[in-house]
């Protein structure tokens, strides 16, 4: 069971964290970024078996790569962003967790330009 140990991880850097909070804060951020860091290492690894799931999936409806791709890049740079604003929450810094999400909102906009144009190429066919 996977997520018995990534529970497991995260109850101990909470468990550590709290404890570590009073004495030195600074420590306590550092467990709480290194405990993130080993849960997101640990999901990643089991992205490839879900990568080639959609990979397959994709081959077998016939779309093209590019939209595919697109699609992943998406939802990577959405992860990524929530990651790294989570760790500035956790240090407390709310305007720089904003500012990533907001990059990675504008990152998410500019990466998905030709799934838009293609749309609205398509829209564009459609209308007499």
């Amino acid at each position: 069971m996977e997520v018995l140990q990534i529970v497991g991880v995260g109850i101990i850097a909470t468990i550590l964290a709290v404890v570590v909070r009073q004495q030195k804060p600074e420590i306590a951020l550092q467990i709480s970024i290194v405990a993130g860091l080993i849960i997101f290492l640990f999901v990643v690894t089991k992205l490839s078996y879900v990568i080639d799931l959609l990979t397959n999936l994709a081959g077998k409806v016939d779309m093209e790569f590019i939209y595919f791709s697109t699609i992943l890049k998406v939802i990577g740079i959405a992860y990524i962003a929530e990651f790294g604003a989570q760790i500035s929450r956790d240090a407390g810094e709310e305007a720089i967790a904003s500012k990533i999400e907001l990059g990675g909102k504008v990152l998410i906009m500019v990466v998905s330009i030709p799934i838009v144009t293609a749309l609205l190429d398509l829209i564009m066919k459609i209308m007499p």
